[in-house]
């Protein structure tokens, strides 16, 4: 009868419990890893072996077979190395004890028996309390980003030999290595490098931002080189609240998964490609699929300086995404899923030599190539942007910093706003994404609002999508200002924010 032990398996982002067989029969010795391994796991027996000889372990001179189940599903980690081993050793006699139930395995090994960690160590630890498992063997890991889980008990391990041990009772995990807390960073103790009070100017800018943080925006800007775009959309981290612990494990999952280093997990990600970006970087995706820039900036921002500059096809790579959540990644092999809930900033001049429209510069553009570079944004991936911002030059002399709200100010009353749509929504939902029943159910307009509304679209030509972002944008005005019905102010704010002629001549920039 051949011995189980379990251990935890990833589909991207998503994890699942695989039972790691071991059977001996008679034959040749050798080692047969079998259930869709790839490289990575096909490599294992020779690790698991080494190790094996490293502790002394009595293998027999039998034929030993492996059994990755569920066997339809492509296995592309080396984690499985502990529960391999833990299996030949008991399946050779060398473990005399039962092994415990509902125990789960995790961890890469080295030639000498060490167990090392690997890339998506906390996405298959989430699985696992998913999957029921009760005690999980795994590596220490000095930046383990969790003390503990309800429902599961961890045991830290550095060598085979110490989970041999930990059978028979000779050898008290939880007591041999104990996890450092985590420092508690308080929200007030969080330091941005960039704030608001420090950029002069720019007001109608602040104000559409503040709304894009508080309702979760996307926000399109458009204006000359040098006019603060830029520094605006890096500046803009320092208003989003911290992450809430659920959030907080999303993004430590996506980081451990691509073996990217993190330095605090309260602050939302900002990820800022260079327009060079190829699509598979952008959106994800390579023969093993990997997270792309838009699950590094799930719960956060993503910001594409000189947007005119990608390659047109990328941007129309970000609809779906923009639209969903999420990205799904198609291959041959198999198909995965990432989460992609980012708010998206975008920065892009007026024209390829950035003056038109300027009251100061001369435009060299004819007005064939003027339109050739606003047409490299598509329509579709346009129609998306909740917040156009037409930007111009600001006169350093003219401006006061002391007329400016600092950053945590403005945080402050986008926290409320977003406590505000929680509680009507009943969960972390924004405004910007809430189904448009749910909106259009809890955001009543008035005959006369609703007359405004198809007045305005009719004048501007608007879609029915940026029509429902209208009342979007309008909900979140009036969750900033605490009115709890949409008011006629709000919606015409939100249409003066919206309004999107940057496409015709003849028009100028606004500060």
């Amino acid at each position: 009868m051949a011995t189980i032990a379990l251990s935890v398996g990833l589909k991207g982002m998503e994890g699942y419990l695989v039972q790691v067989e071991v059977q001996l029969l008679p034959g040749m010795e050798s080692v047969s890893i079998i259930g869709l391994p790839n490289a990575a796991v096909k490599e294992s027996k020779d690790r698991v072996m080494a190790a094996l000889y490293a502790n002394d372990c009595q293998i027999p001179d039998k034929k030993i077979i492996v059994h990755l189940s569920p066997a339809e599903q492509k296995k592309n980690s080396p984690i499985f190395d502990l529960a391999m081993a833990i299996g030949i050793m008991k399946e050779a006699g060398d473990i005399k004890y039962p092994l415990p139930k509902e125990a789960a395995y995790l961890g890469v090994l080295s030639l000498d028996g060490s167990i090392k960690s690997v890339d998506g160590m906390l996405p298959a630890i989430l699985a696992a309390k998913k999957e029921k498992v009760k005690i999980l063997y795994l590596p220490k890991m000095a930046d383990f980003p969790l003390t503990e889980v309800e429902g599961m008990e961890f045991r830290f391990v550095e060598t085979l030999q110490e989970v041999i041990e930990s059978f028979s009772g000779q050898l008290s995990l939880t007591s041999s290595f104990s996890l450092p807390n985590p420092p508690e960073t308080s929200d007030d103790e969080i330091h941005y490098e960039k704030d608001f009070k420090d950029i002069l100017g720019h007001t109608h800018a602040k104000r559409a931002l503040e709304i894009a943080a508080a309702g979760g925006h996307n926000v399109l800007m458009i204006g000359p080189p040098g006019c603060g775009k830029s520094l605006l959309a890096e500046t803009f981290p320092s208003i989003l609240p911290p992450l809430k612990q659920e959030s907080q494990y999303d993004v430590m999952s996506i980081y451990q998964l691509a073996g990217i280093s993190y330095s605090n997990y309260k602050i939302p990600p900002f990820r800022n490609p260079h327009h060079s970006a190829s699509a598979v970087s952008l959106v994800g995706g390579g023969a093993n699929p990997k997270p792309g820039e838009v699950t590094l900036a799930h719960r956060g921002v993503l910001f594409l300086d000189e947007m005119a500059e990608f390659p047109k096809r990328t941007l129309d790579m970000l609809r779906q995404p923009m639209e969903s959540g999420k990205v799904t990644i198609s291959r041959a092999a198999s198909t995965v899923t990432y989460p992609a809930d980012f708010l998206l900033i975008a920065a892009m001049n007026p024209c390829p030599c950035g003056y038109f429209g300027s009251r100061h510069y001369y435009c060299t553009c004819s007005p064939k190539q003027v339109t050739a570079y606003t047409n490299r944004v598509s329509g579709p991936v346009e129609d998306r942007m909740d917040i156009i911002l037409k930007l111009g030059n600001v006169s350093l002399d003219r401006e006061s910093r002391e007329a400016n709200d600092y950053s945590a100010e403005i945080r402050e009353r986008v926290l409320q706003a977003r406590e505000i749509q929680y509680k009507r929504y009943e969960g972390e939902v924004h405004n910007a994404v809430v189904a448009n029943e749910q909106l259009l159910r809890c955001s009543v307009l008035s005959e006369t609002q609703q007359h405004m509304l198809r007045q305005w679209a009719s004048e501007q030509h608007w879609s029915t999508r940026v029509q429902v972002k209208i009342l979007r944008l309008a909900r979140t005005i009036s969750d900033l200002n605490g009115e709890e019905g949409i008011s006629s102010e709000a919606l015409w704010e939100a249409v003066n924010i919206r309004r999107n002629d940057h496409r015709k001549a003849g028009k100028g920039m606004v500060k």
